[in-house]
């Protein structure tokens, strides 16, 4: 008998109090706090505070805190040299993956408290924008640039990749991007961070195997492949025949539908505002196209299936870093500078057990379907009686 619970999808597993989704009202919810509500009066900084530390931060402990990450930001030079190695068509999620294990080799991995480990979720945030802007300007021919501590975590990050300080309003929107893919409670790439931290693993490792599962195009990948969409199809006037052709021959449109909000996701109704003033102030076409591909996917799905489909986080996000002049194979390394918090903060919960008891180690169980010759087993035959 096959099992019904393929994916593990609806299955319990652990207990978390870092965040919660309730997909019938289309709500996400950090710590206790609604992502909307944050959107509007939090910046990144202070949702990672509330993400790892489980508390809004007072004046004295967010300037410490940032403090701490401002510091944290620098990558060695070594690493910055063992960069520059890689071949420069290299996939950039490879590369992070590869880097951020390689942390452990620069970094002391002493993780027996709790406390120890908040330095290292600190550490981690910090440099994964560094690795990825550093990993651009080298592929690009150009020089390095260093941190600046004047700037915001968002602000700093787009200034090290293209050389320009944006100004306010960008920079709001960037960071706005960054607290709404902060966490989303036991997707694949957190509950592969969690998974492989209940092995007692360090945090650099556990959020290296969580970058693998975030780089395929069904999880954080597929803002990507929105962006090509988009692309693909290039036109406005092209967007409701294109997406018709794709539905009729079965396939699906990328940024449309999730596996667990039944209604708007949150997140997109945050990012589609975004995108829509992203391009009045830069004159691009991509919000129009976008909002396109939403309207006509809903409209088919339900005229040919019956079927409410809804745009998720990925669809608005792509058009948004294209604007910002992101390049678009970044996308999902941008995704994982946001979501390095979640991460950390599940390893952390996952390591000291702060919600309630739970096993020391995962270890499913799987239902057989292969072949079966008997109670004993199959008979097994040498190679010169196999003919």
């Amino acid at each position: 008998m096959k099992t019904k619970n393929i994916g593990l999808r609806g299955i319990e597993v652990a207990d978390t109090r870092i965040s919660n989704i309730d997909g019938e009202k289309g709500r996400l919810i950090y710590r206790g706090y609604d992502i909307v509500d944050l959107t509007k009066y939090s910046t990144f900084e202070e949702t990672a505070y509330i993400l790892i530390y489980d508390q809004l931060p007072t004046t004295h402990q967010l300037n410490e805190f940032k403090s701490k990450l401002s510091d944290a930001r620098s990558i060695p030079r070594q690493m910055q040299r063992n960069m520059s190695n890689w071949r420069k068509d290299a996939d950039p999620m490879d590369m992070l993956q590869a880097f951020v294990a390689a942390l452990a080799g620069y970094y002391d991995e002493e993780f027996s408290t709790k406390e120890a480990s908040y330095d290292r979720a600190i550490n981690l945030v910090a440099k994964v924008p560094t690795i990825v802007s550093s990993w651009q300007r080298l592929r690009s021919g150009e020089e390095i640039i260093d941190p600046d501590p004047s700037l915001s975590h968002a602000g700093n990050f787009l200034y090290m990749m293209s050389g320009n300080r944006p100004d306010p309003e960008v920079e709001k929107i960037f960071d706005t991007c960054l607290i709404l893919h902060a966490d989303h409670t036991f997707n694949a790439s957190t509950f592969t961070a969690r998974q492989v931290a209940s092995t007692r693993a360090h945090m650099y490792s556990a959020s290296s195997a969580a970058i693998g599962a975030l780089s395929g195009e069904l999880h954080g990948g597929a803002n990507t492949e929105v962006m090509k969409m988009l692309l693909e199809i290039d036109k406005q006037e092209n967007v409701e025949s294109w997406v018709k052709e794709r539905l009729s021959e079965g396939q699906k449109i990328m940024g449309m539908g999730h596996a667990v909000y039944k209604t708007f996701d949150p997140r997109a109704q945050v990012l589609k505002e975004m995108s829509r003033r992203l391009a009045a102030k830069t004159g691009q076409r991509w919000f129009d196209m976008t909002e396109g591909v939403e309207t006509t996917t809903m409209s088919e799905m339900k005229l040919k299936k019956d079927m409410d489909i809804y745009p998720n986080v990925d669809l608005y996000s792509a058009s948004i870093y294209y604007m910002l002049g992101i390049p678009v194979d970044l996308n999902t390394p941008i995704f994982a500078i946001s979501r390095s918090v979640g991460w950390a903060a599940h390893i952390i919960e996952e390591k000291f057990a702060e919600a309630a008891p739970k096993p020391a180690l995962y270890r499913p169980k799987a239902v057989y379907v292969g072949k079966y010759c008997g109670p004993e087993g199959c008979e097994y035959k040498t190679i010169d009686l196999r003919g």
